[in-house]
This record gives C-alpha cells, sequence and structure tokens, in this order.
C-alpha cells in the first residue's frame, strides 16, 4: 500500500466523514484516476514516438494514441490521423505518480506558488493544469536530445466529488498546492 493510499484511508476518510456527515461510506469522495496528455498538432512519427516513449518512462505504462475525429484544414490535419498520446492512471501507479509530482517535480518548478482555482473549475469534478517544459521530469532529463522538442503535458485529475467544498477539501487534504 502506498503512503498516500494509505494517508487517504486512514486520515482523510475520516477528515471528510467529520466535515461533511455522510451516512454511507460509498459516497465518499476519492480521487480516482490521473490522466496524462500529450497533443501534438502534427502527426510526425519521430514526435509521437518520442512522446509515448516519454510516458512509458515516466509512469512506467504503456500511453495510446489519440487519433483526430475530424480534419483540420489549417493545422493540415485528416480525419483518423494521430495528432498525441494520452495514458489514464488507477489504484497504486497513479499514487505513486502523484508522490513524484509533489516531491519531485513541483519543487522543481521555478516561481511555483500553486494553482489558482477559478469558480469554473470548482462546479467539475476534475481539475487540470500544463506543465510546459517535461525536461523537468529526472527520466527525460537524461535524455535530452531526444526529448527536447516534446508538447506541454497536461495532468488531470479526476475526483467523483459532488459539490466544491468536497472538491477543494479532496485536493487540500492531498497537500496538493492550491492559492
Amino acid at each position: 500500500m502506498h503512503f498516500f493510499e494509505y494517508y487517504y484511508e486512514n486520515i482523510i476518510k475520516y477528515d471528510l466523514i467529520n466535515k461533511f456527515h455522510y451516512k454511507d461510506i460509498k459516497h465518499l469522495p476519492k480521487l480516482k484516476k490521473i490522466i496524462l496528455n500529450f497533443g501534438c498538432k502534427s502527426s510526425e512519427l519521430k514526435i509521437l514516438a518520442a512522446i509515448l516513449l516519454s510516458l512509458e518512462l515516466i509512469t512506467t505504462q504503456h500511453g495510446v494514441l489519440t487519433t483526430s475525429k475530424n480534419s483540420n484544414i489549417l493545422l493540415k490535419i485528416r480525419k483518423g490521423n494521430p495528432v498525441g498520446c494520452k495514458l489514464i492512471l488507477k489504484k497504486t501507479i497513479m499514487y505513486n505518480f502523484f508522490s513524484k509530482l509533489i516531491y519531485e517535480i513541483f519543487s522543481k518548478l521555478k516561481n511555483f506558488t500553486g494553482f489558482n482555482i477559478k469558480y469554473k473549475s470548482l462546479n467539475s469534478k476534475a481539475i487540470s493544469f500544463n506543465i510546459q517544459n517535461s525536461l523537468i521530469f529526472s527520466e527525460l532529463e537524461q535524455n535530452y536530445y531526444l526529448f527536447n522538442k516534446l508538447p506541454p503535458l497536461n495532468i488531470t485529475f479526476v475526483t467523483n466529488t459532488v459539490n466544491s467544498n468536497e472538491f477543494l477539501f479532496l485536493l487540500n487534504s492531498f497537500k496538493l498546492p492550491i492559492k
């Protein structure tokens, strides 16, 4: 059992029960999954291979190519062409990546004070942010020449919260830096 999983089971659950007064334990909010997404404007095989390899190095899981559903003349993309890559993390691997993100990545970001959450995102069940320079990950930094042209990495945390108070409480209790 990972530290964050243990922390959720033994501390956060009890805090949620005491604060929001749930009648059934099945309705407790929790972190469901983390989605990692690289979007590409071009469908060059060299860039897509680097994206897939970078996701595998970061998370030790295989990513999936995403294809375009519509053609776009301005971007010169045909329908069905690969335009990026995504990976969904769940359970223990999700908690491993989450701890790496909090302890290693956020500390390396310059001038990072936390996430500004807007009122619109409070009503949703997910929060998303971009990491512009993917070379912050030590696995990618070692092979700079392969990963120097990566697009921004989009990271989305998905929860099963019902309202904005639960959403903020859950993210704060996981020690996610929020302003």
